[in-house]
């Protein structure tokens, strides 16, 4: 019996050291990548700086600091379209990000196209408001909110205090108010991060067209975009072509609040 006991004892301290081995070895694997990465940024071998960043980002999972990074290597790569993604990407996992922000306004000045308005004035404002802060400042404010309308409650029910009571009362009202908006606040963050509607040109140059195919004629070309032009996806159909047979995929796409018609699927990159 003391034999088991020893036998499997060491067992578990064996599989929990190689645990440890593993995580190491990974965080070290992790480290020298984007020690390579850095280097080959620095040495202006921006696509292999960019192959290594995105392998990080698949092998280790995304972050902002390593879409920041991919977006300054397609800039320097001359991709404006896919370096404006990666900074998307990096203001999505951190809003409060302000070298990305910088990035992506210089990069955006830089392009074609200027659409027009997108979306309404409120909610401009409030995904404005939303972004301003990370949306973990949002869920703990709500958190904090909530608990000092519970206090207010109590204080309220269970104290004989005029003043005490008073403020209670109103206190918690106020602090309910608050909970109530900025649990709106925080849901409309989340539901930007995790928003796939949008998406990006790539391309130098697309044709738009009023139909989900290739224009056959000049009446069926809805109009030319140019790479880095952020479309709103609305929906998508896939085309075999009868001829040889290909599958394409059309978004039906908004560009802004006056123009609308269908892109090859191709040519854009959901953010």
């Amino acid at each position: 019996m003391k034999r088991l006991i020893f036998f499997f004892t060491g067992l578990a301290l064996l599989l929990v050291n190689m645990s440890i081995a593993a995580q190491e070895s990974g965080s070290v694997d992790r480290e020298q990548l984007s020690a390579m990465a850095d280097s080959a940024y620095t040495d202006d071998n921006f696509e292999m700086a960019a192959d290594i960043y995105k392998t990080l980002i698949d092998d280790y999972g995304p972050s902002a600091k390593l879409y920041y990074n991919l977006g300054n290597c397609y800039y320097r790569l001359g991709r404006n379209g896919n370096a404006i993604v990666a900074y998307e990407r990096a203001l999505r996992l951190d809003p409060t990000d302000k070298d990305a922000k910088f990035n992506l306004d210089f990069v955006n000045s830089r392009i074609t196209d200027r659409p027009g308005e997108r979306g309404t004035f409120v909610g401009n404002a409030l995904d404005y408001i939303a972004l301003s802060l990370h949306p973990n400042f949002w869920a703990w404010a709500a958190f904090g909110l909530f608990v000092l309308a519970v206090g207010g409650v109590i204080l309220y029910f269970f104290t004989s205090g005029v003043i005490l009571r008073k403020t209670g009362f109103f206190g918690g009202i106020v602090a309910m108010l608050l909970f109530i908006v900025t649990v709106f606040i925080a849901t409309r963050a989340a539901a930007i991060s995790s928003d796939n509607s949008k998406a990006i040109v790539t391309v130098p140059s697309t044709i738009l067209s009023t139909v989900p195919r290739d224009p056959g004629s000049r009446a069926q070309e809805a109009m030319l975009l140019h790479e880095g032009t952020k479309v709103t996806i609305l929906d998508s159909v896939v085309t075999i072509s009868p001829v040889d047979s290909i599958r394409k995929t059309w978004f039906d796409v908004e560009v802004d609040n006056a123009h609308r018609a269908w892109i090859d699927g191709a040519a854009v990159e959901r953010i």
